[in-house]
């Protein structure tokens, strides 16, 4: 989906988010975080599931659907894609030119239509990343990746009918190519709640 971007006059913008608890079956996703195992868990909570299941796919916050079901699923994203959002722009993306491992960005939300408070969040991804599986139910199986996450944090708060801008210094992980990096700012209202906007730059070439 990321890739072909099968909604026309629409752009979908992916967190590939790697949950930790398979990691007892043996094998270590490198990718995996415990506070994304922690998002999860609250979107369980708020969406009412029964348990959380991977793969899984949130979109906008408020519908959960398996991957199996390819034509719901994009029926889901084209409805999805007739919501009003609020405009979210990324400006002077750039590595620090003494550090190439500091990334600097100017993030605005025009947040005038906005009806109540919400949250700003950045999300640093790798645009591929690759992974070999060596047990569980995966194992040895190749696996190809998008947009994985690797860097998540709340960076402020809009209020109703007050603008938010913000210029932001994130810190890359140890070794992180610049060319494979994806930064994706998003406005989403507490609980997890709605994703009311967001915007993506990257890759940096």
């Amino acid at each position: 989906m990321d890739a072909t971007q099968p909604v026309a006059g629409a752009q979908l913008i992916v967190l590939s988010e790697h949950v930790d608890y398979w990691n007892h079956d043996g094998w270590r996703d490198p990718y995996s975080s415990s506070l994304l195992t922690e998002r999860q868990r609250d979107y369980e909570h708020v969406l009412r599931m029964d348990s959380p299941f991977t793969p899984q796919v949130v979109v906008n916050g408020t519908v959960d659907l398996k991957l199996s079901d390819a034509q719901f699923l994009r029926q889901t994203f084209q409805r999805a894609a007739t919501v009003s959002t609020l405009p979210v722009t990324i400006t002077s993306l750039a590595f620090d030119p003494g550090n190439p491992a500091i990334l600097r960005a100017r993030v605005d939300v025009d947040s005038g239509s906005a009806e109540r408070s919400a949250d700003v969040y950045e999300a640093v991804t790798l645009d591929h990343a690759e992974s070999q599986v060596l047990h569980g139910e995966n194992g040895g199986k190749h696996l190809t990746h998008v947009a994985v996450v690797q860097e998540f944090e709340k960076i402020g708060k809009i209020e109703k009918g007050k603008p938010f801008s913000r210029t932001i210094k994130l810190a890359l992980k140890p070794g992180a190519d610049p060319k494979n990096i994806r930064l994706i700012i998003f406005v989403q209202e507490p609980g997890p709640g709605k994703v009311l906007g967001a915007a993506l730059q990257g890759p940096i070439n």
